[in-house]
């Protein structure tokens, strides 16, 4: 990459963060769980239904999470940082809707750790395994 790519990407995330940082220029979290909401309403009624699980499940084991959209995509959100993310399999045409964790996650183990998972579909065995990834995600 060169010199004036890499700057250009610098100054790309320096002004996304001065948006991010101006009052009202983010949702409260009652707005931000009104669009993940209406988001989750949009998609196709297998996606929507993981979807709506899941958000349910996040809510109930981090409630401190402010939902929000990232890129499109419902999000979950401590100190502004996104610690874990929705993706329909209609997103990307993928066979599989995917739960991620993002950098903020406290889901270290060891050397290497999985960061997303696939879901086709949601028993009491996930989301009881859902529940823990979360609050230890948060923890």
């Amino acid at each position: 990459m060169t010199e004036n790519g890499g700057g250009r990407e610098r100054d790309d995330k320096k002004a996304s963060k001065k948006v991010a940082a101006r009052p009202g220029a983010r949702a409260n979290k009652a707005d931000g769980e009104s669009e993940v909401l209406a988001k989750l309403a949009e998609m196709p009624e297998h996606d929507r239904i993981i979807g709506e699980r899941l958000h349910a499940i996040i809510k109930a084991c981090a409630p401190n999470l402010s939902p929000r959209l990232w890129y499109g995509m419902p999000a979950y959100c401590k100190d502004g940082k996104v610690v874990c993310f929705f993706q329909s399999a209609e997103k990307f045409k993928t066979r599989y809707a995917t739960l991620g964790f993002m950098h903020a996650a406290n889901l270290d183990e060891g050397s290497m750790w999985p960061t997303s998972f696939a879901l086709k579909d949601l028993t009491a065995v996930e989301d009881a395994r859902i529940g823990a990834l979360v609050k230890q995600a948060v923890s």
